[in-house]
């Protein structure tokens, strides 16, 4: 009884390892199947599976951003129409013209030079009765700061005659500065023993000498006196003053806000 019972278990137990064998040799042809090969010849679940990856790549090369492509800007040309703005050739003739021998002999730019300090240029309005005329000639009012004695002229220039048309003369009108004047105010503050906190800012800030202004990037605002201002800057308003703001190029802004270049004194003052 017990050799029946011994050779039933060897039996089962052969029976088992056959069963365990069986089973590692399916799952050893069925996990390459799914990964593409199987008993027709790899022309199944693989040939799907490819499939679908093609469809995949031609779903994202349809819905991909495509580059976007720059196109040049049109060539500008030499006269605009109606209210376009100022091409860059009507600009350089309306200065030419509006500064004439006679402005350009008696006045002063900011550095102390012959001629006015070139502030604006700017498209003018039409007059009343050319609001609807299509062939309204174009004009530009160009303003120079005259340092010589504080006062705005502005001349009004006909595009289509070459003619200056109006000259308007104004004191105590301040403009925004222009990139010349702003630079020229902080040429002064770097100059003078009042800029020594500006230039010790900047060295700490970058390890070198402030001695040009071209190492700053600038912003300026008209000052003008108020109420308190020291006497120093009492003709600010009537003389060309700014405040300017620094920063380090690609670093810090230093604080010079207490500080106003009168460019018209070609002095520097403290406020407050």
């Amino acid at each position: 009884m017990r050799t029946i019972v011994h050779r039933h278990l060897g039996k089962v137990v052969a029976g088992a390892a056959i069963a365990v064998a069986g089973t590692a040799v399916m799952v050893g042809i069925t996990l390459p199947g799914s990964a593409g090969a199987d008993d027709s010849g790899g022309q199944g679940t693989g040939r799907t599976a490819q499939t679908a990856g093609q469809a995949q790549q031609q779903g994202q090369g349809q819905g991909a951003v495509q580059p976007g492509v720059v196109e040049q800007a049109p060539a500008e040309g030499d006269r605009g129409k109606g209210r376009d703005p100022l091409t860059d050739d009507e600009t350089a003739r309306v200065e030419q013209l509006a500064l004439d021998r006679g402005l350009s002999r008696s006045s002063e730019n900011v550095e102390g030079d012959k001629e006015p300090q070139r502030i604006t240029v700017d498209l003018s309005e039409p007059e009343v009765g050319e609001l609807d005329d299509p062939n309204a000639p174009r004009r530009a009012a160009v303003s120079f700061y005259d340092y010589k004695d504080d006062s705005l002229v502005t001349r009004t220039v006909n595009l289509d005659t070459g003619k200056v048309e109006s000259t308007d003369t104004q004191k105590g009108v301040q403009p925004p500065l222009s990139r010349a004047e702003t630079v020229e105010a902080a040429r002064l503050l770097i100059a003078d023993r009042l800029g020594a906190g500006l230039r010790a800012d900047y060295k700490d800030a970058t390890g070198k000498e402030l001695t040009t202004p071209d190492q700053l990037m600038l912003n300026s605002m008209v000052f003008r006196a108020g109420p308190g201002a020291p006497a120093a800057l009492a003709d600010c308003g009537k003389h060309r003053c700014t405040r300017l703001f620094v920063k380090v190029r690609n670093g810090s802004w230093i604080d010079s806000r207490d500080l106003v270049v009168d460019l018209s004194a070609r002095k520097v003052a403290k406020v407050g």
